[in-house]
């Protein structure tokens, strides 16, 4: 058999669980927090992110970009051109061309705004970025992305830190019949439950941050969303049985003998 690894860009990674590096209370749990999840592409949002920082105590120097592939994101950028330039400063201080895509329409709900996340998208892309946007759970929205040039699709399971799971699965499964491109849930995922229904719906991967951070015990939880994630992949491509309304006995009494 094949080694089952997911294909961003022109990296292949054996791990299908991306995490971030916000939230956590030292860096000393956040790096043994990813060690734990078995991650190999970290987020970190530019914006609070020392660019300068990369001496002794630094996010670096923790989480070494030699060991994880850094993605970059535009967290708290709320215009398209002030998205662009954040993805710019973040290829220049971390040298990748990753940026995970974040143009935010509301600061209650922190959902994306569509029309600028596109116009971002269309910039990033034309400039040679690997653009994985964070966007609604909106089929129509995923192929216009899509047809732009995304590297993945990235639509929301809920709001971002909310741990309420999936709230619109249905769409999930709409989304993956209508790219051929990665799809990978991003925000609300709360527990190791949720990322084990992405992953067997058939999503690529799940992206999470403070699901992990914000748990009684991170590298417990860290734990667990691999074996999450792990599970639930195998079970999607176990296949599993169809969903019946009545018993279906294990052992049938046709064929038996009296």
């Amino acid at each position: 058999m094949s080694e089952d690894l997911l294909m961003l860009g022109d990296k292949a990674f054996k791990s299908r669980l991306i995490v971030g590096t916000g939230k956590y209370a030292s860096l000393e749990q956040n790096r043994d927090a990813v060690e734990a999840s078995g991650a190999e592409m970290v987020t970190v949002a530019i914006r609070r992110f020392d660019l300068g920082d990369h001496g002794k105590g630094s996010l670096f120097d923790y989480i070494s970009p030699e060991k994880y592939t850094y993605l970059p994101n535009t967290a708290g950028c709320y215009t398209a051109d002030e998205a662009i330039r954040t993805a710019e400063l973040g290829r220049e201080a971390l040298n990748t061309d990753f940026v995970k895509l974040e143009v935010i329409g509301d600061q209650r709900t922190l959902f994306p705004d569509v029309v600028g996340l596109l116009e971002a998208t269309k910039e990033l892309v034309k400039a040679g970025f690997i653009v994985m946007p964070y966007t609604t759970d909106d089929p129509i929205t995923a192929k216009k992305l899509e047809d732009l040039g995304v590297a993945a699709v990235m639509p929301l399971g809920a709001p971002i830190g909310s741990g309420l799971g999936l709230c619109n699965p249905y769409n999930i499964r709409i989304i993956m019949q209508t790219v051929k491109i990665p799809v990978i849930v991003d925000a609300g995922v709360g527990t190791a439950s949720d990322a084990a229904i992405a992953m067997e719906l058939g999503c690529d991967a799940v992206l999470m941050n403070t699901g992990i951070a914000g748990a009684k015990d991170p590298l417990a939880m860290a734990r667990a969303m691999k074996l999450a994630v792990e599970a639930g992949r195998l079970a999607y491509q176990a296949g599993r049985i169809p969903k019946k309304l009545f018993a279906q006995a294990s052992s049938p009494i046709e064929g038996m003998i009296e």
